[in-house]
């Protein structure tokens, strides 16, 4: 296909990173102070040098091919430093959450036949009301250091969450601290120093210390299925986390990981996984199996790029064809659609 130009916004910059694999041209707009969504390229950023940065006020002008919105306020302030032609012209809307409000009944931000709506995981589509918008599952894509593997010596558990204590249950603040008083917890992320966390590290230097630990802790009770998560298991560390959302359709317990609803039991694999280094091997490389299989950057470069293709050629695709095709992997037990309409 041709190369197309992309415009969205700095929302989550190792989503935005993953985007890059496509090898299109991904435009930002800066503002001033660089505020949030709008700051752009970050200097320390390893983004590929197709995703580039533009002057908010030179975005009317831009030709693009494409309009990527990635937050509610993209669609519902942001977008008015759009021109009319880019308003009205081919539109994604990329959700990477669940409902945050009432879990089945909230209406999405876009109710629009001729916006392509993308979530991230099916059960985030499933979740959302979309009312008119077409809608699709584009599973995650990770790439991780080909020389990266799992090592671990360390007989502590780690959990990485950003801004845990501010996003309390809903994250797990909670669970954590319950699990922290019965086996050893290393916990990373932004703003967790006062939840007496070791704070932020760059990717790279996390993942590397990450390898060093037996088991990686996602107590996350309602969110999307994050990208630490598949990190982890991409380079063969076992994950221990609740069975909701979609982590249940990635994990099968005992097999390639340990799920379950009671916190009491994650807390008993936990010290199995600490006492058997063997057995957090084994559940780590199979995990590593499936999120190799699942989660690869080809197929999610081969995903987007489909999607692209036909969102770019919207004059010509009715509107409610753009919800009708799409590919990828499916869950841990067996193949799956990657396409959804959200439940009415």
């Amino acid at each position: 296909m041709r190369r197309l130009t992309i415009l969205t916004w700095h929302v989550h910059g190792s989503y935005l990173e993953a985007l890059g694999h496509t090898r299109h041209d991904i435009v930002v707009p800066v503002l001033p102070g660089r505020p949030p969504r709008f700051g752009g390229r970050p200097p320390d950023a390893r983004w590929p040098d197709t995703i580039r940065e533009v002057r908010a006020e030179d975005v009317p002008s831009l030709h693009a091919d494409v309009v990527l919105f990635q937050h509610a306020l993209n669609w519902t302030l942001d977008q008015s430093i759009l021109s009319d032609e880019q308003r009205r012209g081919p539109r994604i809307f990329l959700e990477h959450d669940p409902p945050a409000g009432h879990p089945t009944d909230t209406r999405h931000p876009v109710d629009d036949p001729a916006v392509l709506l993308v979530h991230v995981t099916a059960y985030n589509a499933l979740m959302w009301d979309a009312g008119r918008t077409p809608t699709r599952v584009i599973d995650h894509g990770v790439s991780v250091p080909p020389d990266l593997e799992a090592t671990l010596a360390l007989e502590r558990g780690v959990v990485v969450v950003n801004d845990l204590a501010r996003r309390g249950r809903r994250l797990g603040a909670d669970l954590v601290a319950e699990a922290r008083g019965q086996v050893p917890l290393d916990l990373y992320g932004m703003g967790t120093e006062p939840s007496g966390g070791l704070g932020a590290l760059p990717r790279d230097a996390l993942l590397r210390r990450e390898a060093e630990y037996r088991f990686f802790f996602h107590p996350a009770r309602h969110t999307s299925l994050g990208l630490g998560v598949i990190e982890a298991m991409m380079i063969g560390l076992p994950i221990v986390g609740l069975a909701t959302t979609e982590l249940p359709t990635v994990i099968e317990n005992g097999v390639n990981g340990i799920i379950d609803t009671r916190p009491d039991r994650l807390v008993e694999g936990m010290r199995m996984l600490l006492a058997d280094r063997g057995l957090a091997r084994q559940l780590g490389l199979l995990g590593r199996a499936t999120a190799r299989e699942r989660f690869r950057i080809e197929r999610f470069v081969g995903d987007w790029n489909e999607t692209f293709r036909e969102v770019a050629d919207v004059s010509r695709t009715p509107a409610h064809h753009l919800g009708a095709v799409g590919g990828g992997e499916g869950t841990a037990s067996g193949p799956a659609p990657e396409l959804a309409r959200t439940a009415r």
